[in-house]
């Protein structure tokens, strides 16, 4: 595993110090993508409504980016943001929408995207053989 791989800021430090730790999380994580169920767009909107949660901005941008390229609107960004309001205070929502807004601006229209650039529900095929 190199740096080319990495996804997020932390992993360098992690690898550094818990290299077969760092292996093994990211083997972990990888798995989470490969769920059946829910489709990857709702996915995405599951993750960025926990992001919101725990305020962590740059996954706020990463999955309100990664929604649009897999076809989610802003108004399915925005009201995923607005769920977390009951349980966890409209703050962390409000902090979260021009954070999630630069995510979703800086992601290509599904429609502009090369036809392998969009992230497939892998399972779909499997799903509609049942």
């Amino acid at each position: 595993m190199n740096r080319e791989d990495w996804s997020f800021p932390f992993e360098g430090p992690l690898h550094e110090v818990f290299p077969a730790l760092h292996e093994a999380q990211s083997a972990w994580l990888s798995q989470i993508d490969s769920l059946r169920a829910p489709d990857r767009k709702t996915h995405e909107l599951i993750r960025l409504a926990c992001t919101v949660i725990l305020r962590n901005r740059p996954g706020i941008v990463r999955h309100a980016r990664l929604a649009r390229e897999v076809g989610a609107s802003w108004d399915e960004v925005l009201g995923s943001i607005m769920l977390t309001c009951p349980g966890f205070g409209v703050l962390p929502a409000v902090e979260a929408i021009p954070h999630a807004r630069d995510g979703f601006d800086s992601a290509p229209e599904p429609d502009e995207m090369m036809p392998n650039e969009v992230v497939p529900d892998a399972m779909a095929e499997e799903r509609d053989d049942e």
